[in-house]
């Protein structure tokens, strides 16, 4: 997982996918945080990927560096607790001009039943469970 993590932070951008009714929807995230073991995330629950999320917890992460790309395919579980989101936003203290952690907007999910696959046009797929 330590590997996923560090994957995503030097992609800088990575792409989740959420759905919303039967259309699929995708935008680029930029947080991921391991605190207690799991994967963490971080979006705003006044956003339509939250709503998308909380709805259906399936989603999928896409992600390019330097020739290699990782999907994540998962379920999201909230996690209300301050210290969650306190952890995120120490990790990323460029989001504190809009995000607290006791704003009742901020929001973390970690990975539950993830797989992670990096793939590259040279070598064969690998995969990682956590």
């Amino acid at each position: 997982m330590e590997r996923v993590c560090k994957f995503l932070k030097d992609a800088g951008v990575y792409y989740l996918a959420t759905v919303e009714d039967d259309q699929p929807r995708v935008r680029p995230f930029g947080t991921a945080n391991i605190f207690e073991g799991k994967l963490y995330i971080q979006t705003g629950k006044v956003k339509p990927c939250s709503k998308q999320i909380l709805a259906n917890p399936k989603v999928e992460i896409s992600a390019f560096h330097q020739g290699t790309w990782i999907r994540i395919a998962g379920e999201l579980v909230e996690d209300d607790r301050i210290e969650a989101k306190k952890s995120m936003l120490d990790a990323y203290p460029n989001l504190r001009g809009m995000y607290d952690e006791n704003d009742g907007n901020t929001q973390v999910f970690y990975f539950r039943n993830a797989v992670a696959t990096f793939a590259s046009f040279t070598s064969a797929p690998e995969t990682v469970e956590f």
